[in-house]
């Protein structure tokens, strides 16, 4: 893989955090850092979406059905917040399976 996040990866949620959604809000605690994290509505929705394995691109698919959003704009932010996320040690990118 490489270092750079693309539209076609996929991640999920790591082990090393623990979360609870509050109504459409997410609160995440980093148990590497310690430090707790808010998202609020679509980010909370993409943390929801990332608990399993997701490919990058179903998640823009399932936003940009969700809410008025372009599939560009969508794809821009998705990877943005993910990279943030990936940074934090909140999510990490897992190898596709190989096809049977």
């Amino acid at each position: 893989m490489t270092d750079e996040l693309t539209i076609n990866d996929i991640v999920a949620a790591t082990r090393h955090q623990v979360s609870a959604e509050l109504s459409d809000e997410a609160v995440i605690l980093g148990m590497r850092d310690g430090v707790y994290y808010g998202v609020e509505a679509v980010g909370a929705r993409i943390w929801s979406l990332v608990q399993q394995p997701v490919c990058l691109s179903a998640v823009v698919e399932t936003l940009v059905a969700e809410f008025d959003v372009e599939s560009p704009e969508c794809s821009a932010d998705v990877l943005a917040f993910v990279r943030s996320l990936l940074a934090k040690g909140l999510v990490e990118r897992v190898a596709a399976e190989p096809a049977a």
